[in-house]
């Protein structure tokens, strides 16, 4: 480790370590045991990362699923937790965990142990090598697949279990943990683990749950989400053999004078799911139930619009012009407010080089739709069958393969005041955002028969979930985020905040 990092991290770890004597009725001697284990333990944290992410565990490809949840269990025992239990389904098997601190407080996690795919063509070191290379401006980050999008966050929060643990020190809150291996497929299974009637019981008990997430963005400003969107994934499948018109295998092209085309049917269907503008919703009755932003929610945004720097987002999200050319306010709220159909790809016919003068007999397109409250899952899978129907649509194939309704917690509840607290301790006024433009199955816990508080909670950054060159700061060089120590002891101050 070079000077510089070695000056950031300690004087970072001594901001955080006063803000956790600040947050919590702990021993100052318990704050400084645990500190020196999170500083000792460093490199350990990272290599932990390392190893889980060499490990793809690929829920759409049914790729290294088995491997993935076993080493998911085998990180939560190794951290401490009493009880660990493979929890199976119709699908990927899920893992419930407790660890029972004798706290006066329960409060439970969520991890997914999935990643999405990737094309290692397309990265700039190989996905699933978990490299550590200095990126301008950023300092020390890990690329790979999952990086940010969870095992990075996820790695973070289990590195301060182990200082817990290395230091000798009981948590202040017991802990309710439940993971899943499709969250990446749209957790079409994950209602089977957290209603199992032992994992549901033990929810409970919790005051809230919680997903690790790095927060922070470039510069510096730090997000609390109120909710997320909800989502539903699915596939549009045009063919010969359903619509009785078009070849019965690839043809010709020749024969596109005279035969019917699966292609452009599919095409013209998918053209009738948005208004003219390329963009608006017009799927009959989906967002009929869907719920304005109410002037609550236009006034934190409008306030979180006057803190955030556009180009700094535009050029981390790596686009030119906002839909319409509308305003960055106007962006903002059509981000938190507004349903969506997105095309997430299509496939059909000869993709390869050159030429290849077919009629495609078939051809599959790709969509996800997000769902504001008011909206639900089956509600809008309805939707769209009906309206495809309506318009002579009615022989696409229409396959739901996952999706969960939109989440919303109270700014008031304990959870969101704990993740508050932190933030201020730490120096940093966090925005309060009405809901997470993403998705995550939170709709488990937020709704029956749990309705318990749900969020997300973490400091450092990474960026390009789903993308290639995915990556999750380590070292930081930017005196505004954290790397990973300080994400670190900041899990730490959360879990004693949780328990006042």
């Amino acid at each position: 480790m070079n000077r510089r990092h070695f000056l950031h991290r300690s004087l970072a770890g001594a901001a955080a370590l006063a803000c956790i004597t600040r947050a919590s009725a702990a021993a100052p001697d318990d704050l400084k045991a645990i500190q020196s284990e999170i500083d000792k333990r460093h490199d350990e944290a990272i290599h932990r990362l390392q190893d889980w992410i060499r490990q793809p565990s690929i829920a759409a490809e049914n790729r290294g699923m088995t491997e993935g949840c076993d080493m998911m269990m085998r990180l939560l025992r190794d951290v401490g937790f009493n009880t660990v239990t493979k929890v199976p389904t119709d699908g990927h098997p899920g893992v419930f965990a407790t660890l029972d601190a004798g706290a006066p407080k329960t409060v439970g996690v969520y991890f997914m142990y999935d990643v999405k795919q990737a094309d290692p063509s397309e990265w700039s070191s190989p996905p699933f090598e978990a490299a550590l290379v200095d990126k301008p401006g950023l300092g020390k980050v890990l690329i790979g697949r999952g990086a940010v999008n969870q095992k990075g966050p996820e790695a973070t929060s289990l590195a301060a279990l182990h200082a817990f643990k290395a230091a000798g020190r009981k948590l202040p809150v017991n802990l309710v943990f439940v993971a899943e291996g499709e969250e990446e497929i749209g957790s079409p299974h994950f209602k089977q683990v957290v209603h199992r009637p032992d994992v549901l019981a033990a929810f409970k008990k919790c005051t809230g749950v919680y997903m690790p997430m790095p927060m922070q963005s470039l510069d510096g400003t730090v997000t609390i989400n109120l909710g997320a969107k909800g989502v539903i994934e699915l596939e549009l499948v045009s063919s010969s053999s359903d619509w009785h018109r078009g070849p019965k295998e690839d043809l010709h092209s020749s024969n596109e004078a005279r035969v019917d085309s699966p292609v452009w049917h599919l095409v013209q269907a998918l053209n009738t799911l948005v208004a003219a503008d390329g963009h608006t919703p017009a799927i009959d009755g989906y967002a009929d139930k869907a719920l304005p932003l109410s002037p609550e929610d236009k006034a934190r945004i409008r306030e979180a619009a006057k803190r955030m720097n556009e180009a700094i987002i535009m050029r981390q999200e790596g686009v030119e012009h906002w839909v319409h050319n509308v305003d960055f306010l106007e962006s903002l709220e059509l981000l938190v407010g507004r349903p969506t159909v997105n095309i997430e790809g299509m496939i059909s016919g000869y993709t390869g080089p050159g030429g290849k003068t077919i009629l495609p007999h078939k051809a599959v397109a790709k969509l996800d739709l997000r769902l504001v409250p008011g909206q639900t899952a089956l509600d809008s899978y309805a939707a769209l069958k009906a309206h495809l129907a309506k318009r002579g649509f009615g022989d696409i194939e229409v396959n739901m393969t996952g999706g969960y309704d939109p989440t919303t917690t109270d700014a008031n509840s304990s959870l969101i005041r704990a993740q508050a607290a932190v933030y201020r301790k730490a120096g940093l006024d966090p925005i309060l955002w009405p809901r997470l433009a993403g998705s995550w199955p939170g709709y488990i816990f937020t709704g029956d028969p749990l309705r318990l508080p749900a969020g997300h909670f973490g400091l450092g950054h990474g960026n390009g979930a789903h993308a290639p060159n995915e990556y999750y700061v380590i070292e930081s060089a930017n005196p505004k985020i954290q790397g990973i120590a300080g994400a670190i002891r900041a899990q730490v101050d959360y879990l004693y905040e949780l328990a006042v």
